[in-house]
């Protein structure tokens, strides 16, 4: 499943791939591939990505159905 919160809080923050994956010390491709669900990513990584765009782990990560 895609996961666009994610993209729009980094689109919301004027921050690229490449730009989110330095702060967060991943590759761009990692970014990518979590945005369009193609890896889950660990919890510290989804918590290093919340902080870096000010985000909570239910905002960006928690699958609301």
């Amino acid at each position: 499943m895609k996961n666009l919160r994610l993209k729009a809080a980094r689109a919301a923050k004027d921050l690229s791939q490449q730009q989110l994956a330095d702060l967060v010390h991943v590759s761009r491709q990692t970014i990518n591939a979590i945005e369009k669900g193609d890896y889950n990513p660990t919890v510290n990584l989804c918590i290093s990505i919340c902080k870096a765009l000010g985000k909570t782990l239910d905002e960006l990560f928690w699958d609301q159905d």
